[in-house]
């Protein structure tokens, strides 16, 4: 999995799995798009407005944590 933000835009992009083919994107709304695999499983989550969409009221980056490890990264948005 890999998410990935491009500040200059203000979109992010969480891949799920490896590009195996053309994918076949659906428009969920003015904001979201999904692409989904050949094999039908969801290939990647497109976030337009990302700031907006992933970062709490009361703060300007996204909180990425393993629970599992308890380890913890922030990504910072800007837009």
């Amino acid at each position: 999995m890999k998410l990935s933000y491009d500040p200059q835009y203000n979109i992010a992009y969480l891949r799920l799995q490896e590009k195996s083919g053309e994918v076949n994107t659906i428009h969920i709304g003015n904001a979201l798009n999904i692409d989904i695999a050949p094999d039908g499983s969801i290939y990647g989550i497109e976030f337009l407005n990302a700031n907006e969409q992933l970062a709490s009221p009361n703060a300007d980056a996204i909180e990425i944590v393993n629970q599992l490890t308890g380890q913890c990264a922030q990504i910072k948005l800007t837009g």
